[in-house]
This record gives C-alpha cells, structure tokens and sequence, in this order.
C-alpha cells in the first residue's frame, strides 16, 4: 500500500537538527528526503538513518531534488549557508509549505541575540521566495541531542510555530505533534523573531547552569 503520509525534504539533513527531525519522522511514518549541498552527503546521511530505522521510508540526494520531490520542506542549516541554500531551491519550493528552522547564530558570539535588519531569519525567507510558498518557522528551540536520541515526549520542549498562513501553520503543528513534541500556533511570521532570539538565551542557560538540552513550555489552563 502506498503511503499516504505528506513527503518530508529536510535541508541540510546531514547535520545534527536535520537529522535528528529526519529520524523522528522517518519513525512516525513519513517518507523522508535527506538534503545536503552535495548528493553523495545526502545519501550517506539516508544510510545512516535507514541504518536507525530500518522499516523507515529514506533516500538522500542534493537539496535541490530533494525539495523538488517532496510536499513539505524543512530547512535545518547554519544561518550562514540559509541564503545559497533558498538560492538553490527556490524554483522548486514554489506553491509548497516551506519550515524554516534557522537561528541567527553568529560565531563566536552564539549566547548573544543578533537578529537580522529583516526582523527575522524566517522574515527574509518569506521575502525571498515570495507569496507562492507559505514559509513556517518552527523547530528553533529543540536540542538537536533530544531528536538525535530516539524517543521524544512532548515534556522535552515546546514548539513556537510562526508564519502568515495558518492552514500551513497547523500542517507544522501537526508535523511536530507527531514526533511526540507538543507545538502552538504563535502567529505570523514576524513573531519568529521571538523564537529565534530564544535559541541564544537557551544556549546560555544551557552553558551557565550545565543543562541538557534547555527547552521552552507554554504554562497556563485552556478555558472552556
């Protein structure tokens, strides 16, 4: 029987974020694209993970036909290389749901909030691909070592999810949810800025307090 599950690219799959989310999704049923610069890399990176999950749908090849071939696609790379990366697909991601997981990290200086001129990094993508591709931006907060690790529960951290299209937003939501995390509508795209300036204070917390891994939770009771 063919799988009916929406096929996942992930970006930049051969790094730790992006393989951890490809692994978590490949064992939530979902075929899985593992992307990289270079298609060798990729489909080293597919082995590996078909090696971790052997019933799991994967194949790797160079980010370009990985998000040709895919439905939803997930970009998990180093601020520095999210601009050649969006070069790279933005032919192929137009009319699909385009996740974002960027961090304006800039080394040495990780620990300290450096938010584009844009406002965000999830902000510029919207803006280079443009109204076709219904960019969401998720994932920012999650430790790469939680997905990497195999099992996942939704006390591990929240997800933020932002963008202006909240059909594609719920798509997310549903995505993260299904790899055990427990995710929220955060609004529109602008509030990425939030959970990418987040990422530099985990990261902090994590090195000033010895954390594993610091994550985020949304408290509160749901009325009515």
């Amino acid at each position: 029987m063919a799988n009916s599950k929406a096929k996942i690219a992930v970006l930049g799959g051969t790094g730790d974020l992006g393989w951890g989310l490809a692994l978590q999704l490949a064992r939530a049923g979902y075929p899985v694209i593992v992307g990289s610069r270079q298609a060798e890399k990729g489909e080293r990176a597919a082995a590996e993970l078909k090696a971790a999950a052997p019933e799991a749908e994967v194949r790797g090849t160079a980010n370009p036909e990985a998000a040709a071939a895919a439905d939803i696609v997930i970009m998990t790379v180093p601020y520095a290389s999210q601009l050649p990366t969006l070069e790279s697909v933005r032919d192929q991601v137009q009319g699909k749901i385009f996740v974002d997981a960027t961090v304006p990290l800039v080394p040495p200086k990780v620990m300290r909030v450096q938010l584009p001129e844009g406002g965000s990094a999830a902000k510029q993508t919207q803006e280079f691909l443009g109204e076709g591709v219904r960019v969401v931006s998720a994932f920012q907060n999650v430790a790469a070592e939680h997905l990497r690790s195999g099992s996942l529960s939704d006390e591990e951290c929240d997800v933020l999810v932002c963008g202006n299209d909240p059909d594609a937003r719920q798509a997310v939501v549903e995505l993260a949810e299904a790899i055990g995390l427990r995710a929220w509508h955060a609004g529109p795209i602008d509030n990425s800025a939030v959970a990418e300036g987040l990422t530099s204070i985990l990261i902090f917390l994590n090195k000033r307090y010895k954390l594993d891994g610091a994550g985020i939770r949304i408290t509160g009771h749901v009325r009515g």
